[in-house]
């Protein structure tokens, strides 16, 4: 059984979420998608095969109605007769714990987001000890979060890192130059669009023949349309908003950009070297580090606009270069192929038997 918040949006934990469970189906595995929110019409694609189960009607579950969902849970473990729970986001850790309780259920806790060994006294970091200690299994998203969940907790469970699998396959290359910079994601203070904007007004005052556009919709695009309008640079970057064919503006960007204030993996950018983009990104947490590292594609410093303006710049100027990357990061971007993510997960999934 597979525990979610939701089903309805298209963020990339269901994203991935739907990923998984659709390839644990196609192998054999019978799967039940249980929700604690909205789930009557899934933003992605389910195999047929896959029972969805809404655990609170129309409405996401509340703390305050923790005890009820966590009867419904341990009664539809009971139900089903489910012999593994996968809690996809340890945030749902408090009410999956004690649903299992007594039952010969293996209980894995999925993380997506980083951990952060100087986070102090928060829920999320009560959450995270609690399923180092309690849970069968943590995911973790790259091995440095791993090595800090290993660090930095008394944990008796089996701690192992399972990237996520890249959405697009390995795409032929082919050479035009239209010139555009993409950056794809939430419109959201955490996707750092802002500074992405401000880094812009350096990149287009020396490459005017550059364009960038930004796919995605969502709180920030009234803040970043006034910003775009103010520093005049309307003809030079496009807010293009939510689109159910990201795959068209991968195909035709020459760059990709991310500047993100945080991110736990980041799969835009598997994506965007799925599509032989050169990629210029913050160093953001451990996700870009890791998915970058062998590409030749940039890490600047978290937050240094001036470092990610020069490195836009870079790339740019140098055809050679960005050939060079194209190629690297195809080859990289084979181990995030969703066969190679099952594999590993059914390998987690066979250590229980």
């Amino acid at each position: 059984m597979v525990l979610f918040y939701g089903l309805n949006k298209g963020a990339g934990v269901e994203r991935v979420g739907s990923m998984i469970a659709n390839g644990l189906s196609e192998v054999g595995h019978e799967i039940i998608l249980a929700s604690l929110g909205p789930c009557d019409t899934p933003f992605f694609p389910l195999n047929e095969d896959i029972k969805i189960i809404s655990l609170s009607g129309s409405s996401r579950v509340k703390l305050g109605h923790t005890p009820n969902a966590i009867y419904k849970i341990r009664k539809l473990l009971k139900t089903e007769r489910a012999d593994i729970i996968m809690a996809v986001d340890t945030k749902s850790i408090p009410y999956t714990l004690p649903a299992t309780l007594g039952l010969k259920v293996k209980h894995i806790g999925w993380e997506h987001f980083n951990f952060d060994p100087n986070e102090g006294i928060s829920r999320s970091s009560i959450v995270r000890h609690l399923a180092a200690r309690y849970c069968d299994s943590v995911v973790t998203l790259t091995e440095r979060d791993k090595q800090y969940w290993l660090k930095n907790t008394r944990h008796k469970s089996q701690i192992i890192a399972i990237a996520n699998p890249c959405p697009f396959p390995i795409q032929e290359y082919i050479e035009e130059n239209k010139k555009i910079v993409l950056a794809v994601g939430r419109l959201h203070r955490e996707k750092g669009f802002d500074l992405l904007l401000e880094a812009w007004l350096q990149v287009t005052a020396m490459m005017p023949e550059w364009r960038l556009k930004i796919v995605g919709e969502g709180e920030e695009r009234a803040k970043l349309t006034e910003l775009i309008e103010a520093n005049q640079i309307t003809e030079s970057v496009e807010l293009v908003g939510a689109t159910d064919n990201v795959g068209h503006y991968y195909r035709e960007a020459e760059l990709f950009c991310l500047s993100s204030r945080a991110e736990g993996f980041g799969m835009v950018l598997t994506e965007a070297l799925a599509f032989g983009l050169p990629i210029v990104s913050f160093d953001c947490g451990p996700g870009p580090g890791e998915v970058l590292n062998g590409t030749g594609s940039i890490l600047v410093p978290k937050n240094d606009v001036g470092e990610l303006a020069s490195a836009l710049i870079g790339l740019m100027k140098n055809d050679e270069q960005r050939k060079t990357i194209s190629l690297r990061g195809k080859e990289k971007v084979e181990i995030y192929q969703p066969a190679n993510i099952i594999s590993e997960w059914l390998d987690l999934l066979k250590s229980f038997e």
